[in-house]
């Protein structure tokens, strides 16, 4: 790393030199191309490797983001911490930003997050994902931006599937040839994600072409079962084209604008992906997820990512992001209940009653909550664990993160996305507070934050978050914030 002015650094990558910032924690290079524009024709292909640059390109300010819909709250709930600052235009957005701690000393270990947004929205410049902390305590941390909505991962039979999580793959090359510029070792790469984010991670670690890019992997209110099948993406393709009014294929679509594609999302809400086999695996929140014959987890379980050491889990309140914030708890009946049950279950009353027999003093709310959040991510999260704890060499951890917000009246809980501002370390970021914040206003614990902060950055170490095993289905799972 080298620079006339003290105040910045430069590193030179394999498609150019790119200078960053020095901070207290080490230096931050944002914007950092890994793949080439996707435009036209190439919104649909497989991405290619950027063109090198000549001089010194600037990584000091935050670059273009995916195409996509303004997503900055769920009904009063702000946010704009998770989703970040939605679209910025630019057709150079397949990039990631880096923070690297100082040079001195041995090789850092690496942690590449994927960010969530119902494979729609968000990108890796979320406050949230601040990685200042993880430099701070000696990780290399990178965040990454992907193809989200209609370019990443509408099913089209004349283009790969699965764009966007080919777009991961292609950072995690990018990792491995350059990370060592910035200080990180790439034999000790931790892919990790969160909600859409952590299904894609599941997506790659089932991928054989992952092998030799990840050492560890960690999934944050994922699910191992959240592919569509093709006949389920085709309803998708199909609502698509009613939208565009043309038949999808690359050669139709390499014309229309981005405008248009983000547009036409907003008419596929609603979609019924239910088929006379399978129920729509995540449930009706969003229209695009991974697309295939298996589930990732069927892969797993099939010795796929055999070698990688995974940390999984999912919160206690997932569900309640879903209804909290639409005022949806205090209206809840049980007709809600038994509707909340038949978007996952062949037998929606079997399955009410099997919940009420595990919680019979829950409310109507409460009962919902536990199955919406149970349907989206717990028990895809569970099976995913057990396939992986199974099947692979690596070792295996799981936890259920429980810490309550007292926002939206108490009724947020430890709801999805709750656990993000403990693992990076961000309970100080002001929109995460107030009446409308995520953290609600009652002071979240630091020292939580601080140890959940650390077991991850202990995995990415050494593979062990600092707890046992998790050996077979139904082993051990670490209460994280449970009093």
């Amino acid at each position: 790393m080298t620079s006339a002015d003290p105040a910045t650094v430069n590193v030179t990558t394999t498609s150019g030199p790119v200078r960053g910032r020095r901070h207290g924690n080490g230096s931050v290079f944002l914007d950092v191309p890994y793949a080439a524009p996707p435009v036209g024709r190439g919104r649909f292909a497989a991405p290619s490797p950027h063109e090198p640059w000549t001089g010194v390109r600037d990584a000091t300010q935050p670059g273009p983001t995916a195409p996509q819909p303004t997503r900055d709250s769920f009904g009063t709930l702000d946010m704009s911490p998770y989703f970040g600052p939605g679209w910025q235009r630019g057709d150079d957005y397949l990039t990631m930003n880096i923070w690297a701690p100082p040079q001195e000393g041995p090789t850092r270990p690496v942690m590449v997050f994927v960010h969530g947004g119902g494979f729609v929205a968000g990108s890796g410049r979320g406050p949230l994902y601040d990685g200042s902390a993880f430099a701070r305590d000696g990780v290399v941390l990178i965040t990454v931006n992907y193809r989200l909505g209609i370019p990443g991962f509408l099913h089209l039979a004349d283009a790969p599937d699965n764009r966007g999580m080919l777009d991961v793959l292609a950072a995690l090359r990018w990792v491995r040839e350059n990370v060592a510029r910035f200080g990180g070792d790439p034999g000790n790469v931790t892919l990790f994600g969160q909600s859409a984010g952590a299904i894609i991670v599941g997506g790659v670690l089932a991928d054989p072409a992952s092998s030799g890019l990840v050492r560890r992997a960690i999934i944050q209110s994922g699910t191992g079962i959240g592919a569509f099948t093709p006949e389920q993406a085709g309803m998708v393709t199909a609502a698509v084209g009613r939208e565009l009014d043309l038949e999808p294929t690359v050669k139709n679509l390499a014309g229309i604008p981005d405008e248009r594609l983000v547009a036409a999302m907003a008419g596929l809400t609603g979609l019924d992906l239910r088929t006379s086999t399978h129920h729509d695996p995540l449930g009706g929140i969003t229209s695009f997820s991974l697309v295939g014959e298996h589930q990732p987890a069927a892969a797993v379980a099939d010795g796929r990512g055999d070698e990688v050491d995974l940390l999984i889990g999912a919160n206690l309140d997932e569900g309640s992001l879903y209804l909290a914030p639409l005022g949806l708890m205090a209206s809840t009946t049980d007709a809600d209940v038994r509707d909340t049950a038949a978007r996952f279950h062949s037998d929606p009353d079997e399955t009410v009653r099997a919940y009420r027999a595990q919680h019979p003093s829950a409310s109507a709310a409460d009962l919902r909550t536990a199955i919406l959040g149970d349907g989206l991510f717990g028990s895809g999260t569970r099976q995913m664990a057990a396939a992986h704890a199974s099947a692979a060499t690596g070792r295996t951890y799981c936890y259920e993160f429980g810490w309550r917000s007292d926002a939206m009246d108490g009724q947020l809980g430890a709801s999805h996305v709750m656990e993000l501002p403990f693992v990076f370390d961000r309970l100080a970021l002001p929109s995460l507070h107030g009446t409308r914040g995520l953290l609600g206003s009652t002071e979240p614990p630091a020292r939580l934050a601080a140890d959940i902060h650390r077991s991850w950055i202990r995995f990415a170490e050494t593979g062990n978050p600092g707890w046992p095993v998790y050996e077979r289905a139904g082993g051990h799972v670490q209460q994280l914030g449970v009093a």
